[in-house]
């Protein structure tokens, strides 16, 4: 057999075989890796540091994502900080909803994200007298997915958040004094999807 004959048979039967590799990949479309419709839930671990605090601070936490489609979804967290502001301490719970865009076209294990959305910031002041108020504030961020396989995936996010500022009143500060609270967020997260 000749090149020109070989290259023909070659050619044949990849025309041949195309459909079938299509009808195949559609068939096996829900074992496929990436973002897919549907809940996965996880817990995480989130290291903040605002602005105003000393340090920042690892907390634990949990977060759920419904993916509408194959490239947008929506986030729901809740974690646990405590943050130390000169001698003041305190406790804050965000939690936070977002939304969610996948970069990178179905299929891939790597899947960079983009988010934006709010978080509403239950936050107790420990002090002479002990306050405590719910706060408001934006964020926005990106992230990377990397499924491990159909269910399974990890995930890590930067996210800079612009909460309202801490009030808090003592002794030395009868009127008052504010702590700024903005600051960015990285958090690590192990997924399950169903």
């Amino acid at each position: 057999m000749n090149a020109y004959k070989r290259l023909a048979f070659f050619m044949l039967l990849v025309a041949a075989l195309f459909p079938a590799s299509l009808t195949c990949a559609q068939f096996y479309a829900e074992d496929s890796r990436g973002p897919r419709p549907g809940l996965s839930i996880g817990g995480r671990a989130a290291y903040y540091h605002p602005r105003g605090a000393d340090s920042g601070d690892l907390a634990e936490g949990a977060q759920a994502r419904y993916h509408l489609t194959r490239r947008w979804a929506l986030e729901g967290s809740v974690d646990l900080r405590k943050d130390k502001y000169g001698g003041t301490n305190v406790d804050v719970v965000p939690i936070q909803l977002s939304v969610m865009v996948y970069l990178m076209p179905h299929g891939y294990r790597f899947a960079p994200y983009i988010l934006a959305g709010g978080g509403w910031y239950y936050t107790h002041v420990y002090a002479p007298t002990d306050s405590s108020e719910f706060r408001f504030g934006p964020h926005a961020g990106g992230g990377v997915e990397f499924f491990l396989n159909t269910v399974w995936s990890i995930d890590g996010s930067y996210r800079y958040l612009w909460a309202e500022d801490i009030h808090s009143q003592d002794a030395e500060h009868p009127l008052g004094r504010n702590f700024s609270d903005k600051g960015f967020m990285i958090t690590a997260a192990v997924n399950y999807s169903f």
